[in-house]
Order: C-alpha cells, then sequence, then structure tokens
C-alpha cells in the first residue's frame, strides 16, 4: 500500500534535526574525550598512549566524523521515508536479487556493542522517546501511535555513532572503544535533544497523537491486552461466569453492563438454548467472552482477527459438544487459531505471497469448519495438519530457493574447518567473509569505569548455555536476534553437515544471513538471540477475562 506523501512539517522536522547533528556529535566526542582521559590513570603505558593517539586522532578529524554521522542519519531517514511510502525496492520474487554475507565472531562484537547503546539510550530517554513518538505519529497521521516513525530513533543515532566511529584512522578495537566511551554522554545529549524536539513541535502547532485505542464496530475496544505467561484455569473460570438464560434482566454484554437489545449476544443466546444445564450454559458464556477478548487484542494482525472472528459461533456451538475445548492449549481449536496468528505474524509483509497463501488456506478452513453441521474436534485437528503441511512445503520451497547458496556454504565449511582458505574468493563473490581486528578482551573490559572484569565462569556458564540452545534448534525454527545493528526475525533454513555454519532466512524479505557457531554462541550469551514460540492469544484473552469478571460491579 502506498501512503500519502510525508507532510511538510515532518520534512521539516527532520531537516532541522540533520542540521543540529554535527552539534550533536561534538558533543559527544566531547564526552568520550574526558571519559578517555579520566580512565587513563588505570591503564598500562602502552594503552596510555594508545588512548593518546585516539584522543589526538577525535581532535583532529572532529569535523569529519560528525559529516559521516549526519550522512548516516541523512541516509537511514530516507530509508524511513522510502518504506513509509512504500517505495522501498522489492525484497520478494520479483524484487532485488538477496546478498548473502558470512557472519563471523568479531562482527557479533559491534552488533552486541549496538545493542548496549541503544538500550542504553532507551532506558535513559524513555519519557522524552514516548512523548516525541506521539508528535511525530500526529505529523505522519498515525494518529493510534501505532508504529514508532521518529528517523532519528535510538537504533539510528547508535548507527550513525558506529559509522562515524568506524571512520576513525586506528583499528577496530579501539573504534568500538570509543563507542563504548560515548554511549553515556550520547544518552544524555539525545534525552535533552528528544525534549527539545517535542517543545518546538507544540510550538508550531503539532497536536500529539494518543495511544491506539481502536474501537471494534460492536462497540468493544481493541487494547495492547496483557503480557503475561499466566494462564487461568479454564475450567474454574467457567465457574464464575453468568449463565445466559439464568438472568433475570437480559443478557450481559462483555464489559458486564446489562443491555436491553444485547447486540451480539442474540447468537450466543441461541447457542445457549441448546445447552442442557447451566454448567454447559456458562462454558458457551466463557467461551464467547474468550473470543471476544482475542478479536480486540491489538498485536494481532487484523486479517487475522477477520478468521478468527468468524470461528467465534462455530466455537460455542463446538463447546456444546466437546468439554475439551476448556483445555486450552491442547485443544486443535485454539492450536488452530494461534499457529495461524504466530505464522502470519513471523511474516508481516502483507504484500509477501506465501504471506497470502498462507492465509487463503486459512481462510478456506475457515469456510470448511463453519459449513460443518456438527462441530467436532476432529474439524478442527484435521485444519492444524493442513495448515503443518502447508508450512513443510513453504520451508522446503524457501530451501529449494537458497539451493545454490547452500551448496556454497557447504563447501566453505569443509574448507574452514579442514584449515582451507575460507576468504571471499571461495564462494565465486557471493559470500563476502570480512576479515576484522580481533578484539583484545583486557581492551574491552578494562577500559570504562563503569565495567566489571570479565568473569572466566560466568563466561564459560554464556558459551555452555548457547552451545545447548543451538542443540535445541531445527530447520524451521523461528529465532529473534540482533544482526547488522538491528533486530530481525529469521527462521533456521539449514545446518552444516559439520554445525559450523548456520544459514538463516528473514520472514519479511528475501534476505539470508549464514552465521557462525561461535557468532551465535556470543548473541545468545549476551541476550540477543533467542527462540520464538509461539503466543498463546488464549491465555491472554482468559487473563483480561478473568480480571474483568474479578473487578465486575455488584448489582
Amino acid at each position: 500500500m502506498v501512503r500519502p506523501p510525508p507532510s511538510p512539517a515532518f520534512l521539516q522536522y527532520i531537516e532541522d534535526e540533520l542540521l543540529r547533528a554535527p552539534l550533536v556529535f561534538d558533543q559527544v566526542a566531547e564526552g568520550a574525550v574526558d571519559q578517555l582521559r579520566k580512565n587513563m590513570a588505570r591503564l598500562g603505558a602502552a594503552e596510555r598512549a594508545a588512548v593518546s593517539d585516539l584522543i589526538k586522532s577525535l581532535n583532529i578529524h572532529r569535523s569529519h566524523l560528525g559529516q559521516v554521522y549526519t550522512a548516516s542519519l541523512r541516509d537511514q531517514a530516507a530509508t524511513d521515508r522510502e518504506r513509509e511510502s512504500g517505495n522501498a525496492p522489492a525484497d520478494r520474487p520479483g524484487g532485488r536479487q538477496p546478498t548473502l554475507s558470512l557472519v563471523e565472531e568479531d562482527e557479533v562484537a559491534v552488533d552486541v556493542e549496538l545493542s548496549h547503546t541503544i538500550e542504553y539510550v532507551n532506558t535513559h530517554a524513555e519519557h522524552e522517546l514516548r512523548e516525541l513518538r506521539m508528535y511525530v505519529s500526529a505529523m505522519v497521521g498515525d494518529l493510534d501511535v501505532s508504529a514508532d516513525h521518529n528517523p532519528f530513533r535510538p537504533e539510528a543515532q547508535a548507527r550513525a555513532l558506529w559509522a562515524a566511529a568506524q571512520a576513525l584512522p586506528t583499528s577496530r578495537s579501539w573504534q568500538m572503544h570509543f563507542m563504548r566511551q560515548s554511549t553515556a554522554t550520547l544518552a544524555t545529549v539525545l534525552r535533552q535533544g528528544y525534549a527539545a524536539a517535542s517543545s518546538r513541535l507544540e510550538s508550531m502547532g503539532v497536536e500529539p497523537a494518543s495511544y491506539r485505542t481502536v474501537i471494534m464496530p460492536g462497540g468493544s475496544r481493541r487494547s495492547a491486552g496483557v503480557e503475561t505467561t499466566y494462564t487461568p484455569d479454564l475450567y474454574r473460570m467457567r465457574e464464575t461466569m453468568p449463565a445466559p438464560l439464568d438472568e433475570a434482566s437480559g443478557p450481559l454484554r462483555y464489559d458486564g453492563q446489562r443491555s436491553p437489545s444485547g447486540g451480539r449476544r442474540e447468537s450466543w443466546l441461541e447457542v445457549a438454548r441448546q445447552a442442557p444445564n447451566h454448567q454447559d450454559r456458562q462454558a458457551v458464556e466463557l467461551v464467547g467472552r474468550l473470543f471476544e477478548a482475542i478479536v480486540t487484542d491489538e498485536r494481532v494482525p487484523s486479517d487475522v482477527i477477520l478468521l478468527v472472528s468468524r470461528l467465534h459461533g462455530p466455537a460455542m456451538r463446538l463447546t456444546l459438544r466437546d468439554s475439551g475445548v476448556l483445555d486450552q492449549q491442547a485443544h486443535p481449536l485454539w492450536r488452530f487459531i494461534h499457529l495461524v496468528a504466530y505464522e502470519a505474524e513471523m511474516a508481516p509483509d502483507v504484500a509477501d505471497p506465501e504471506r497470502r497463501r498462507l492465509l487463503r488456506l486459512a481462510r478456506q478452513l475457515v469456510d470448511q469448519i463453519s459449513a460443518e453441521p456438527e462441530q467436532r474436534a476432529t474439524v478442527y485437528r484435521r485444519a492444524v495438519h493442513m495448515v503443518e503441511d502447508f508450512l513443510r512445503q513453504r520451508l522446503q520451497r524457501r530451501c529449494a530457493g537458497a539451493a545454490t547458496q547452500i551448496g556454497a556454504l557447504q563447501k566453505l565449511e569443509h574448507q574452514v574447518l579442514d584449515g582451507g582458505d575460507g576468504g571471499p574468493d571461495t564462494l565465486g563473490g557471493m559470500v563476502d567473509l570480512p576479515v576484522m581486528d580481533t578484539v583484545p578482551a583486557d581492551i574491552l573490559d578494562a577500559a570504562s569505569s563503569a565495567e566489571v572484569p570479565t568473569d572466566m565462569a560466568g563466561h564459560l556458564a554464556g558459551v555452555a548455555a548457547g552451545q545447548a540452545w543451538l542443540a535445541t534448534l531445527e530447520v524451521g525454527t523461528w529465532v529473534r536476534i540482533f544482526l547488522g545493528g538491528r533486530w530481525v526475525q529469521p527462521q533456521l533454513l539449514w545446518v552444516g553437515d559439520r554445525g559450523e555454519v548456520w544459514l538463516l532466512g528473514d520472514g519479511a524479505s528475501d534476505s539470508t544471513w549464514a552465521v557462525r557457531r561461535g557468532a551465535l554462541v556470543r548473541l545468545h550469551a549476551a541476550k540477543l538471540a533467542k527462540t520464538l514460540k509461539v503466543r498463546s492469544l488464549l491465555g491472554r484473552a482468559a487473563f483480561k477475562v478473568q480480571q474483568q469478571v474479578a473487578t465486575k460491579p455488584a448489582r
């Protein structure tokens, strides 16, 4: 979908911030120099000499570094505008050919440092970022603040700072050292800058947007839901439900208020009339409320919500025949809903052909389920199996498309482990293997007064945990990982015969990453890699219903 061009106010905001960028970098560099000088007393003679050279280099090249910093912010802002307008180059079939690079452990060290910088700024400027986000959302027309449209958010600032650091005429280890010493000052300067930007936008007459509250057609509100790993016992919750037809003065609405018309609850009453006893009517009430809570969860994509809402009536009829519906995640009804929602979330691009195929299959299955005169668990179990078959075929198609890359990576893995040359020419230019300086641990850990020296036992425990984590991964598993200065959600496509090279495929594009085992272990140890699990929409809905029942006003 192509969005309207950005407003003049938004473009003016970008230009104003870019004009201030050189001053921001100058303040950050000055803070880094002060920190470096403070720490020199703790260093040996060789390290003091190296720090002196770094300070001298910063002073000599500061103007050029500020230009690099500003240029990086400008490029990132332009890329954001292209993405917002829908004019970004296509990454799906028919678009540009994806590139592949082998991610080494030394390269991961940069990602770890970037993540620390981003997290530090996010933590220290949380309030200012939230306020500015509302103003920027208003300028781009996102009145519900559904996304962060600020092109100068901490991720962009950290990447720009690293771009400037790389322009320093020194080794990679000292470039990272400068990055680390700059983080605290960057957070302080950006916090002040974000607050000042909000004040300027307010003085320009920009009315801030408000965080999302969407009114659904039935009158209920879509909310952000409740993040919890606790799932209430549905059988116990059933006992707290009012039973339809047992109420003296009309049906209850979902929010606990009585309504003479009943609205959507008419279908609930129709199903309740078929219930043989009070307990079954309570179960119908509970399942109905659970579906209402699911379809008002704003974290579920709208196209998935439409599918789930169509299962509302069939699910209540199923409840009368199958008490196992209250078995939470074990029942195929909930497994089907969770699986479709999860896989749609892993491929967030609505134009992605594979996502469209998935939802088209899901719609066909929902049509079949709704047409069944008798609702049984076997109908939903068959739907789950068909979705799982589709996902296996989709994975096979993705792997087949990467067959050339996989073959080249397998050769590279054997050469690397057998002591051969694993350089870029090995794969005919397809794989770019960066040659990077190894970052000495003593320099990285002893440089900052705020850091604690490396705990060898903790390091070994982290390595062991990372190795154990890799052992749990299977081809087809989705992971969340910080690569190239940003969070991505790729799927594991292939593991080398000797377990040294792992190929990951992005769910939002055709991008792939070939990552060394050591790099994955290091990312996991830094809490920058984890396995994604299917979210329990039912668990969040049950928790929400339980809270509403507990706080229902006395009648």
